[in-house]
C-alpha cells in the first residue's frame, strides 16, 4: 500500500479483497478450496497496520457483506474459520510477539472458533454436524460395499468388513474433540503460511519459527499419554464411556505431539551427522509407508520430552 493511501481507503480496499476472496471460495470450483485460505490475509494486514479495532470492524463489515451476497451460514464459517484468525495474527504481529506465541495464539482462537461454529449450527439450524458427518461416512462405506458386492466379492468378506466399520465410526465420534482441534490446526497453518508468503511482499515483517530440529514440547504431554493410556484401560474394562472418551483424546493428542517431536529429533540427528538430503527423503518415505515406524518415532518423541536426547548427542 502506498503512503498516499489513507487508512480509510486502505481498510475499504482490504475489506473488498476479503469479500472477493470469499466469493471465489464459494462459487469457483477447485480454486475456491484454496482461495478460502487467503481470506485471513487482508484482515491480518489491516490489523497489523491499523490495530485490532480496525481489524474487528473490518471483519464485521466483511461478514455483513458476505451474508448479503452468499448466505449468513457460509459467511459465518469463513469469518470464524479464517477471518478471526487473521485479525489475531495481525494483532500479534503488531505487538511484536515471537513466532511461537503468534502461532499458539492463533491456534487457540481457531479452536474456540471451531467450537463456536458447531454450537451455532446446532442452535440456529438444528443441525448436529458431528452426526451428519458420521452418517455421511456410513453411507459412503455402504456404497463401497454395494460396489464390491456387484463386483462379485464374497459376502462373508463384505460382512466381516462391515463389522469392522462400525467400531471405527464410533471411535471417530469419541475423537471429535481431537478432530476439531486438528481442523483448527489446519486453519492456523493455512493462515500462517499464507501470511508468511504475503507479508514480505508488502514490506511487512513476520517472525520466523525456530528450526524444526530445535522443536521441543513440554513434558506434560508425556504424562498425558500415560494418563490417557491408563484411563482408556479403566474406562473400557469398567464401561465408563466418558472416562474412555476423554482418555482416548488425551492419548491421541499426546501421540501426535510426540510424533512431531520425534520427527524433530530425527531432523536433529540428520543435521548432527550430516545425512544427505536423498537419504533423509528415503527415511521419511519409509516412515510414511510403515505405521509401526511412525508409532516408534512418536514414542521416541514422547520419551525425549522426559530425557532430552539432544543434550546427550551434544555431549558426544
Amino acid at each position: 500500500m502506498g503512503k498516499s493511501i489513507t487508512p480509510t481507503i486502505e481498510s475499504s480496499l482490504l475489506v473488498a479483497i476479503t469479500v472477493i476472496i470469499g466469493l471465489v471460495s464459494v462459487y469457483v470450483p477447485i480454486i475456491g478450496m484454496f482461495a478460502e485460505f487467503f481470506c485471513a490475509v487482508p484482515l491480518a494486514v489491516l490489523t497489523a497496520r491499523q490495530g485490532a479495532g480496525k481489524g474487528l470492524s473490518a471483519l464485521v463489515v466483511t461478514f455483513i457483506l458476505l451474508s448479503m451476497l452468499i448466505s449468513p451460514i457460509l459467511a459465518m464459517r469463513l469469518a470464524l474459520s479464517f477471518g478471526i484468525c487473521g485479525v489475531v495474527l495481525g494483532w500479534c504481529v503488531r505487538k511484536n510477539f515471537g513466532a511461537v506465541r503468534i502461532f499458539l495464539s492463533t491456534l487457540i482462537v481457531a479452536s474456540a472458533a471451531q467450537v463456536l461454529t458447531l454450537a451455532l449450527l446446532i442452535v440456529v439450524m438444528d443441525v448436529n454436524l458431528i452426526d451428519t458427518q458420521i452418517e455421511m461416512a456410513r453411507e459412503s462405506f455402504d456404497e463401497s460395499f454395494s460396489m464390491y458386492e456387484a463386483m462379485g466379492v464374497e459376502p462373508a468378506r463384505i460382512n466381516e468388513a462391515k463389522e469392522q466399520v462400525e467400531p471405527i465410526l464410533q471411535t471417530l465420534v469419541f475423537l471429535m474433540p481431537t478432530l476439531i482441534m486438528l481442523t483448527a490446526l489446519i486453519n492456523t497453518l493455512a493462515v500462517w503460511f499464507t501470511a508468511k508468503w504475503i507479508f514480505p511482499k508488502l514490506q511487512m515483517k513476520i517472525p520466523t519459527m525456530p528450526p524444526f530440529a530445535e522443536w521441543r514440547f513440554h513434558v506434560l504431554f508425556f504424562y498425558n499419554a500415560i494418563i490417557g493410556g491408563l484411563g482408556m484401560y479403566w474406562g473400557f474394562t469398567r464401561g465408563w464411556t466418558e472416562i474412555y472418551e476423554i482418555s482416548l483424546n488425551l492419548l491421541v493428542v499426546s501421540v501426535i505431539i510426540g510424533l512431531v517431536q520425534g520427527l524433530s529429533l530425527l531432523s536433529f540427528v540428520f543435521d548432527r551427522y550430516k545425512i544427505s538430503k536423498f537419504m533423509r527423503r528415503v527415511v521419511y518415505v519409509l516412515l510414511l509407508l510403515n505405521m509401526f515406524f511412525l508409532q516408534l518415532v512418536a514414542i521416541t518423541g514422547l520419551v525425549d520430552m522426559l530425557f532430552d536426547y539432544r543434550k546427550r548427542f551434544l555431549k558426544e
